[in-house]
């Protein structure tokens, strides 16, 4: 977010809502750079103990092969005879810490000795170990699915009780053997790493839960560190909108000086000719002067709507005649520029809220709509009640509003258009003040426009009993 849609976002909102979006992001951010790194620091360390461990099994495992393969053909030169047959029944191959089995295979795949931990699974690891030819030195790692048969059927009910219902990670290494430089077989050792995966395991479940802590942790420190971030942003707000509204307030005193010694100059004119110049002047001072005075008047409005959101009463009125007043009030605006100002309401209309506000926002609907009407143009406002909700539309033939200023035309000072804004004397205040009247209320204002054809404003003021918040 650049600093002016952070700007447009601060200042259309009231204070509280602001600092909470404000201290939420702040939170989120904190939050999600702190789990960020806990994230990689957790990936990292689970990564690094993986490698190191498989690493560390498969040194070990390499060793013990070529040591064993070694040990087998030493004692073939040694006792001259190739024929492993012979002595397979003698403990030739020394049990290695985990190790789940040995087998040495000839080239056609056929068992010439071995042992293994388990001997009714003999037949699942010779298919294990002959189902890929396996280069020497060459690490590989296999699974072996066992389950539980039923009771009193089949070999599988004396495995070990650890072994039911499991799977077994192996590790196999293997290395051919040969006698005076003719090839007798292939030795193959399996290890059992299964207590690796289970360390793996249990590992990850441990830094899970500790993630899990850390986060908690993470978000009291994002709170504390983003409350701490908001207070002076707190701070220069609170002096912000103070002085708009101190400024604001001291300068309605000088303009209405002002206008009363326009006011006053004018009535001393005598209609001459030669004096046509001077009241030509006087005019354009009263027409800036009242700009003037309106802005200002918004100003003071809006610093008060942000100091004090719940100043608005509530009661039950007649809306009508207030109705009928808006649209007495800003006919001479629409006679100049031609536009026929029409007013749809039943007899009976009415509106629960501040009489005041209400009545401002009717005005400032309706001076909108007539500012950005061509002449000869028409201007609608209609008026019913659906239950005991007011609804107030106000329809125009203007210029229309693009699609993408939807979003941004009841931020405060936003102009769709800068110079024709300028031209009609806006100053981007009416629709952000306008919304905060119907959302105080309670309410909802909706927009639907087409460049060309103008634009509708749609208001709902509840009246179901809803407290003005």
């Amino acid at each position: 977010m650049n600093l002016l849609s952070f700007i447009r976002a601060f200042t259309n909102r009231s204070e509280k809502d602001v600092f909470k979006r404000t201290q939420g992001r702040l939170t989120r951010t904190y939050s999600g750079l702190i789990m960020l790194f806990l994230i990689v620091f957790i990936f990292i360390v689970y990564s690094v103990l993986y490698v190191v461990i498989l690493k560390n099994q498969e040194h070990e495992l390499q060793s013990l092969v070529n040591q064993e393969a070694s040990f087998i053909e030493d004692y073939l030169v040694k006792n001259e005879q190739k024929d492993l047959r012979e002595f397979q029944n003698q403990e030739v191959v020394f049990a290695g810490v985990n190790q789940y089995f040995y087998y040495v295979v000839n080239s056609n795949g056929e068992l010439i000795m071995g042992n293994e931990a388990n001997h009714q699974l003999r037949p699942d690891l010779l298919s294990l170990v002959n189902a890929r030819l396996q280069r020497d030195n060459e690490i590989r790692k296999e699974i072996l699915h066992i389950e539980a048969g039923p009771k009193g059927r089949g070999r599988k009910m004396e495995f070990r009780p650890r072994e039911f219902n499991q799977d077994i990670h192996l590790m196999i290494a293997s290395r051919s053997i040969y006698y005076k430089g003719q090839f007798i077989g292939n030795l193959y050792i399996g290890k059992d790493i299964t207590f690796a995966y289970q360390l793996f395991h249990w590992l990850l479940m441990i830094l899970v839960m500790l993630g899990i802590v850390f986060f908690g942790a993470a978000v009291y420190m994002s709170v504390v560190m983003s409350k701490r971030a908001m207070v002076p942003i707190t701070g220069a707000f609170t002096r912000q909108r103070e002085f708009v509204a101190d400024a604001s307030h001291e300068l309605r005193t000088p303009l209405s000086v002002l206008l009363s010694s326009i006011d006053a100059m004018e009535m001393t004119i005598e209609p001459a000719k030669e004096e046509a110049f001077v009241g030509k002047l006087l005019t354009n001072m009263r027409q800036e002067v009242k700009r003037m005075t309106n802005l200002v008047s918004d100003l003071l409005t809006l610093a008060r709507s942000d100091a004090n959101p719940n100043e608005l009463s509530k009661e039950t009125f007649e809306f009508r005649p207030h109705a009928e007043k808006a649209v007495e009030s800003v006919g001479p605006l629409a006679a100049e520029k031609e536009i026929a100002l029409s007013m749809q309401a039943p007899n009976s209309l009415t509106a629960t809220g501040d009489q005041q506000r209400l009545s401002q926002l009717l005005y400032i609907l309706l001076d909108n709509a007539i500012k950005y009407t061509p002449t000869g143009g028409k201007v609608k406002l209609s008026l019913s009640n659906e239950g005991k909700d007011l609804y107030i539309s106000v329809q125009d033939t203007g210029i229309g509003i693009k699609q993408e200023d939807f979003e941004h035309i009841f931020e405060r000072f936003y102009r769709a258009d800068k110079s024709r804004t300028r031209q009609v004397g806006g100053h981007g205040l009416g629709l952000s003040i306008a919304k905060w009247i119907v959302e105080t209320h309670g309410g909802t204002i909706k927009l639907s426009s087409k460049v060309g054809e103008g634009s509708t404003f749609v208001v709902r003021i509840p009246s179901r009993g809803q407290e003005i918040h």
